[in-house]
């Protein structure tokens, strides 16, 4: 059972969302913000494929890597710092259609390391989802006076 030590996570989650700067440049939003797991989709454009028009990897692990820290986010304090100390995806099919989904959720809690998944989905224009890739991560978890060192 996950634990929330941030009755106000929503509001410390929207905060946060705010300095995120290279997520806007993508258009990705956040959807969905419950303790432990948050969602959100991104409009598929031009800017967002490689060379054979499917959604850049660089572009999932991103997506795949945010959804999870903000998982992470909605348990920690509002003054504590969430960074990745490890990712690993896994692309299963290629990403093509109109969005794309991702979802991310702690697996297990810890003080300074949680352990987190995601997968993302592309969405065609039907509104019918395929699961292209697979995530986990260890998102570790900063004091505040530990982000200057």
């Amino acid at each position: 059972m996950l634990k929330t030590y941030n009755d106000n996570f929503k509001d410390t989650v929207k905060e946060k969302l705010q300095r995120q700067f290279y997520m806007h440049l993508l258009g990705f939003d956040l959807e969905t913000v419950e303790i432990g797991q948050v969602s959100g989709q991104l409009v598929l454009e031009e800017k967002h494929k490689q060379h054979k028009g499917f959604a850049h990897g660089g572009v999932i692990a991103t997506l795949a890597d945010i959804v999870m820290g903000f998982a992470v986010v909605t348990l920690v304090p509002a003054n504590q710092h969430v960074v990745t100390a490890d990712l690993k995806i896994s692309y299963l099919r290629p990403g093509v259609g109109e969005a794309i989904l991702a979802k991310g959720w702690v697996l297990k809690q810890g003080r300074k390391l949680n352990f987190c998944e995601a997968e993302i989905f592309s969405i065609d224009g039907l509104g019918h989802k395929k699961l292209i890739a697979k995530a986990s991560a260890t998102m570790a978890v900063l004091a505040p006076d530990a982000t200057h060192s």
